[in-house]
């Protein structure tokens, strides 16, 4: 009897240890609802407070002044905007020196695209929480060296466009339904034996807004300089903007 009892036991141990094979039966889910009822976890709510208030301070610290609103508009007749003049501008005047640096060159001009400005500055004091709203993106700066022919590819391109895609002010370009009129670069005309470096974002130089111009150029440079940092960065040297619109560019339709 001792021996059929310990016979069992073995048995059913021995089952018990063997794999079992799990199928699913079914998938549940249910939806929670986010909203002002949700209850706040009194622990998670006290971890994240002094991140939270610290990030506020950060982004209300205030880095100008704007003494009008600037917009970029929808108006497709304009050719550019207030705002768009002060971002190809301050792009030039914060990376110039590190390009120049980099290569011991400077940048001949800046174009950026007009989607790429994605809210504007409205009057009174400018914080860092605008500069981001202006280019919430992690785009950065690079310079493209273009041949001439690239050039004019760039100059077609604005010329088609509805768009007041910014430009700084070392080009001065005019057009008369579409076609150039008048094209200068630092006050001088474009020589057919020449390459010129042109500063725009990682994101226009491989094609962004069909700017399939950016793309192989003869060298490229990577300044790893975020455009939005270049933002936060003029702003604090400027005090106050003064960006207008200053017919840098002009179209005509007859």
């Amino acid at each position: 009897m001792k021996k059929y009892l310990f016979a069992l036991l073995i048995g059913l141990i021995l089952t018990s240890c063997q794999e079992k094979t799990m199928q699913l039966q079914r998938i549940e889910g249910t939806q929670i609802p986010v909203n002002k009822n949700n209850e706040l976890d009194a622990e998670i709510t006290k971890t994240i407070t002094p991140y939270k208030e610290t990030l506020e301070a950060e982004m209300n610290e205030v880095l100008a002044y704007a003494p009008e609103d600037f917009y970029k508009g929808r108006n497709k007749d304009k050719a550019e905007s207030s705002i768009g003049n002060f971002m190809a501008d301050l792009c030039y005047t914060q990376g110039n020196p590190v390009f120049k640096k980099q290569s011991g060159k400077n940048i001949d001009f800046v174009l950026l695209n007009f989607g790429g400005i994605r809210a504007g500055i409205p009057k009174g004091d400018v914080t860092v929480r605008n500069a981001y709203e202006v280019m919430p993106f992690e785009n950065s700066m690079v310079v493209v060296e273009l041949s001439y022919e690239k050039i004019q590819n760039l100059f077609e391109y604005l010329g088609k466009s509805s768009k007041a895609h910014p430009i700084s002010k070392q080009l001065q370009i005019h057009f008369t339904n579409g076609k150039v009129t008048k094209s200068t670069i630092h006050g001088k005309e474009l020589d057919p034996k020449k390459t010129y470096f042109v500063l725009t974002s990682d994101y226009l130089q491989h094609g962004g807004d069909r700017m399939n111009f950016f793309k192989n150029p003869i060298k490229l440079y990577n300044l790893d300089y975020k455009l939005r940092t270049a933002i936060i960065n003029e702003l604090k040297a400027i005090d106050t903007i003064t960006a207008k619109e200053d017919g840098r560019m002009l179209r005509v339709i007859n």
